[in-house]
């Protein structure tokens, strides 16, 4: 079977290795085209990209969907992951068995980007990969495999993706292997949620909700855009937290043993064991507590 891969994050790695070293053709892969990064702004390729150069596959970097067309007829199917461009039918159907997607979730639960992040922010025990056939809608197509995986309630957003991205060869596997039996995929069932992109405003911290909803959230919007309060009129971000009992007002900081604890509601409150000052690398909170001469009573956010 002669694939294509349109993938763009990192989390596309584990697949594109093995299919690089499986019995299947990848013959092409397709990325989002270099853009500007860091503090120069100077163009940097995608994980993919940079991955494809390297194992010597032909690349394409399409500025848009259209740029597919004369790149995908000769295939039997493409995957994508994290490609992050929405198709239409006339090019979904390019292809002789159309397109696949490697989505992070048990669909049809948290459809949309960022299903991992809603995921741990909702408390969610189980999550899953599923590979499903493209269609017009959303995350809306039938399934060919999934698999589930337990969270652990330690893991951030970056460690649940890569202990999913793992999985994924075992997933696109099992529906290659469907598509070469004439197996037809499953129609979604059961309720459906939505898994929108987190923005910068909604990483805000409330120090008004309960510490066990802030630390998920904490942990959901790491490493991007990050979970962020105002110190010293600036942009604050926190990384790792741990919920205790502590009774502070909502905002107020204490100093317990050198680590920083900031009130949340109802007596439940969170010691800071990481986070990142505006202008500086991510560090303990006890030595930003002892940079920044925090005292009792001072206030985040």
């Amino acid at each position: 079977m002669r694939l294509g891969v349109a993938a763009t994050p990192d989390v596309a790695l584990p697949t594109l290795h093995w299919l690089d070293s499986s019995s299947y053709e990848l013959i092409r892969v397709f990325t989002k085209p270099d853009r500007p990064a860091g503090r120069g702004r100077k163009l940097s390729s995608s994980p993919v990209a940079q991955w494809a150069h390297k194992a010597e596959i032909d690349l394409i970097k399409p500025i848009s969907y259209d740029d597919l067309r004369g790149n995908i007829e000769d295939l039997d199917c493409v995957l994508t992951i994290g490609y992050g461009v929405l198709l239409p039918q006339e090019i979904l159907k390019l292809p002789r068995y159309g397109f696949l997607n490697l989505h992070f979730s048990l669909l049809p639960a948290y459809r949309g980007a960022a299903p991992v992040q809603r995921a741990i922010a909702n408390g969610e025990p189980i999550t899953g990969v599923t590979v499903f056939a493209l269609d017009k809608g959303m995350d809306t197509g039938p399934i060919y495999s999934h698999e589930q995986l337990k969270i652990d309630p330690q893991w951030r957003s970056s460690e649940l993706m890569d202990e999913l991205s793992l999985l994924g060869p075992q997933v696109v596997e099992k529906a290659l292997l469907a598509i070469e039996s004439g197996v037809l995929p499953i129609a979604q069932r059961g309720i459906s949620s939505l898994a929108p992109k987190i923005s910068k405003l909604e990483a805000q911290i409330n120090w008004h909700e309960d510490a066990h909803v802030v630390a998920r959230k904490i942990r959901a919007f790491h490493p991007a855009p990050g979970a962020w309060t105002i110190w010293d009129s600036s942009v604050f971000k926190i990384t790792r937290a741990a919920v205790i009992l502590q009774d502070l007002s909502p905002g107020e900081i204490s100093i317990i043993d050198g680590t920083p604890v900031v009130g949340c509601h109802h007596h439940s409150a969170l010691s800071l064991l990481s986070v990142i000052p505006a202008g500086k690398n991510e560090m303990h909170g006890s030595d930003w507590a002892r940079g920044a001469r925090l005292v009792s009573g001072s206030y985040l956010g």
